[in-house]
């Protein structure tokens, strides 16, 4: 985000108009501890990339951030042991510095996936968002484990561009577009190397104060669970037991808590699901049946149903409609 201003000079824009047509105080950019919301910060990129006519704007931002533009908790994550431990930070305390999305590291076998997930429902720009997010990602593990560091391919929840030659540049690795998540995967054994300037008494101070802002601005339980139900989702892990095992309670202590809040987990699953469709539609070209297949239904009709129960129309048409609408914006 702190990039936004000196990416918008590099395109000849004003960061003063661009941001005032968004709505955002430009002095926000200031201060890498300053809190925007997913909402605010999604319609400033799409205005961004609508006044530049930059396809590749969130990359550009992207390619200017990394462990600096986290604030404190790059400081953790620099101050950590080892490179897992920095990565478990960010997973842990990511929505901290911005919320509408979560952070995951999975490890299978001699491999391992740093994805970054946008759960924020009617999100804007989720392309050009999740493109800046892979490539801050790419640049922190540079920073964690050298400049050699590549991983073994670059995942993107999108659509491929008109021009790709952006991409292929920057992260010099296999792409693979219209993926389920934005993340990098690599060899896991970049996670047991250890950093120079590890230091545990800083560390935890470190880890109170960002606790401290935890206590401060955490989250409710629907946006916890919110925060963590689309990769749930997309790796079969979201029954009740599950989830609720998540949370170190009983599943039927997790269904009184949703209910003083007024939902369910049914409910934050559908919403999640229908999020999810609705990004997939938007900015992949995946077909309707291997949507209906990544969110476990049964078949394209299955997904339909409820697809037309949650919007009260078809995936096509809903795809149909969003293409128009961008043709539209243009």
């Amino acid at each position: 985000m702190g990039a936004i201003p000196e990416v918008l000079r590099t395109l000849g824009a004003d960061p003063a108009d661009v941001c005032a047509a968004a709505g955002i105080d430009l002095e926000l950019f200031d201060d890498p501890s300053n809190l925007i919301s997913f909402r605010a910060a999604s319609h400033l990129f799409r205005v961004c990339a609508e006044r530049t006519g930059c396809q590749h704007f969130g990359l550009l931002v992207g390619q200017k951030s990394g462990l600096n533009s986290l604030g404190l908790l790059g400081l953790l994550m620099k101050y950590s042991p080892d490179v897992e431990s920095a990565l478990r930070s960010v997973v842990r305390y990511m929505h901290l510095h911005i919320g509408g999305a979560v952070t995951t590291l999975e490890v299978s076998g001699k491999t391992a996936m740093l994805s970054y997930e946008i759960y924020q429902a009617d999100a804007e720009a989720t392309e050009q968002i999740g493109d800046g997010a892979v490539a801050t990602m790419y640049n922190i593990m540079r920073e964690l484990c050298g400049s050699k560091w590549n991983p073994l391919e670059v995942r993107l929840a999108h659509r491929q561009p008109d021009d790709v030659a952006p991409f292929r540049r920057f992260f010099q690795a296999p792409l693979r577009f219209d993926a389920a998540e934005n993340a990098l995967v690599f060899f896991a054994d970049s996670l047991r190397r250890p950093l120079p300037v590890a230091d545990r008494e800083l560390r935890r101070l470190l880890a109170a104060q960002i606790e401290a802002l935890e206590a401060l601005h955490g989250e409710s339980l629907p946006d916890q669970i919110r925060g963590m139900l689309r990769t749930a989702l997309l790796t079969g892990h979201a029954k009740a037991d599950q989830v609720a095992a998540l949370f170190s309670v009983h599943s039927r202590t997790l269904s009184r808590r949703l209910h003083a809040f007024g939902t369910s987990l049914q409910e934050l699953v559908d919403e999640t699901k229908f999020e999810i469709a609705r990004q997939m539609l938007r900015d992949s070209a995946m077909e309707v049946g291997q949507i209906a297949e990544l969110l476990d239904y049964a078949g394209a009709s299955a997904f339909t149903r409820a697809f037309r129960r949650w919007s009260g129309t078809t995936p096509a048409a809903w795809r149909a409609e969003s293409r128009r609408d961008n043709r539209t914006k243009r």
